[in-house]
């Protein structure tokens, strides 16, 4: 498999800085959606890289660290909660997308996005299907946005302890779910996503 081929075609057609964009958090019944834009120097594999889902936590917080200094650009986003109800978590999902391109220190001048949905990018850009698979700066991208949200989670285990954030993520386990029964949302829930919990 070429984790590259993505990034060499669009060098190919003459660009230069190409980002890979991908998110973490869209299924969470709390907190924020994070997404993740980096640009990798060209033809650069990074050892270990991978679908963040594919890894480990420890090897996604080790390979943290890696991107981050070999990338030549990097930037991470979110879109609120308060944004997740107002616009729905698809837009919320493009809005945090297009902070993260746009947060990036050297400017892209093309986006290739995990999904089959593109941001409101003012750069020519491209859709991935399981992008995060099959493109070393999407996977890169998604191991940022991954592991950022979740240093976000273990935050807010310590704000609050009874619903057990540091285990699930925010994603609707029955620990997580029975919480929200027995304590009620708090005020990172997503409520928008509760109506079948609390009803």
């Amino acid at each position: 498999m070429d984790w590259l081929q993505y990034e060499k075609s669009a060098r190919e057609k003459g660009f230069k800085y190409i980002c890979g964009v991908d998110e973490a958090g869209r299924g969470p019944l709390a907190g924020p959606v994070c997404a993740a834009a980096v640009i990798l120097p060209d033809d650069m594999i990074i050892e270990g890289v991978n679908d963040s889902k594919k890894l480990s936590e420890k090897k996604r917080e080790m390979l943290f660290d890696v991107i981050k200094e070999k990338a030549l650009a990097y930037s991470i986003a979110f879109a609120t909660v308060d944004e997740i109800e107002e616009l729905n978590i698809l837009n919320a999902t493009m809005i945090a997308m297009k902070r993260a391109v746009e947060g990036l220190e050297i400017k892209a001048d093309y986006a290739m996005i995990d999904g089959n949905r593109l941001p409101p990018l003012d750069i020519p850009c491209e859709y991935i299907v399981k992008g995060d698979a099959n493109s070393m700066s999407i996977a890169a991208a998604s191991i940022l946005a991954k592991v950022s949200r979740d240093r976000l989670c273990y935050d807010y285990a310590k704000k609050y302890p009874e619903y057990g954030f540091e285990k699930h993520k925010g994603y609707g386990t029955k620990l997580h779910t029975d919480a929200i029964k027995q304590y009620g949302p708090c005020e990172i829930h997503r409520i928008s996503f509760l109506k079948k919990i609390l009803k």
